[in-house]
């Protein structure tokens, strides 16, 4: 299955002339998903503690303009997250979208960072945690949007069901990035799949780019970068399968218990 991730600019500006290069790789490269960063089609507005109900309706207004721009990927699935209302209450919610349906609602942000840029508590509510995988293309794929990213016991319940693409759409500051990329490692790891993360990206540092693309062993097959700002990838659904039978800690969680009391511990391995 080829995958692309990206970075893409926080001016909206720039985010024009990006948008249409985005659409000329994936074409080239005859994507089949392209993941997009969190709410993309809109300046960041966390970064201010202050809700402004003008601010985010103009953030949902541009992101319902923007859906039908969707098309533009096809024949790619596009997945990625926007602002919803629901009802008095609004959310940071995933989406996917293909030709075929149109925009579907895949999951909504549960864990909200609360501190200095990222103020998203202050803007959106945190939502029931639910995360169920979904079908993408001949993939299985779990969200973890953003800081959901440190739900290492999510990554790891992913892949006893089965998932394939950790997906994480984010918006990260450049000072973080060796943070992040190390989470998304330890996450493909802890759930035999492939880590797959687009960000925004900004001159002054406070999104940093670096798209990833991670195989299910940890190992790091790219990231995006100024010159390079889209990256795209043939991976195994086999690969990701397999993955999940093999290697410490996966494998562990197979073990009927009698077999872990019948060992002594070893030392350091309380990583739960």
């Amino acid at each position: 299955m080829r995958v692309t991730v990206c970075e893409l600019p926080d001016d909206r500006i720039e985010f024009e002339a990006a948008w249409t290069a985005l659409v000329a790789h994936a074409r080239r490269e005859q994507s089949e998903l392209v993941l997009l960063p969190e709410m993309p089609f809109c300046c960041w507005f966390a970064d201010t503690r202050d809700f402004d109900a003008h601010v985010w309706d103009a953030a949902v207004e541009s992101h319902d303009e923007w859906e039908e721009r969707l098309r533009e990927l096809a024949p790619a699935v596009v997945a990625g997250t926007r602002p919803v209302d629901f009802g008095n209450e609004r959310y940071n919610e995933a989406f996917l979208w293909d030709v075929e349906h149109g925009s579907r609602a895949a999951h909504a942000q549960s864990l909200l960072p609360e501190e200095d840029g990222v103020w998203e508590a202050s803007w959106y509510n945190r939502a029931t945690p639910e995360f169920t995988p979904v079908q993408v293309g001949v993939a299985n794929a779990g969200f973890l949007v953003c800081t959901e990213l440190w739900r290492m016991d999510q990554a790891e319940t992913y892949g006893t069901e089965d998932v394939q693409l950790l997906l994480t759409p984010r918006s990260t500051s450049l000072d973080a990035a060796p943070t992040w990329l190390a989470a998304g490692r330890v996450a493909a790891i802890l759930a035999g799949a492939y880590s797959l993360s687009s960000n925004r990206v900004s001159s002054s540092g406070a999104f940093g780019g670096q798209g990833w693309i991670v195989d299910p062993e940890g190992n790091l097959l790219g990231t995006t970068d100024t010159h390079s700002p889209f990256l795209t990838f043939d991976v195994s659904v086999a690969a990701a399968d397999a993955a999940k039978e093999t290697h410490f800690p996966r494998y562990a969680r197979a073990r009927p218990a009698h077999h872990v009391r019948d060992n002594p511990p070893l030392l350091g391995a309380n990583w739960r």
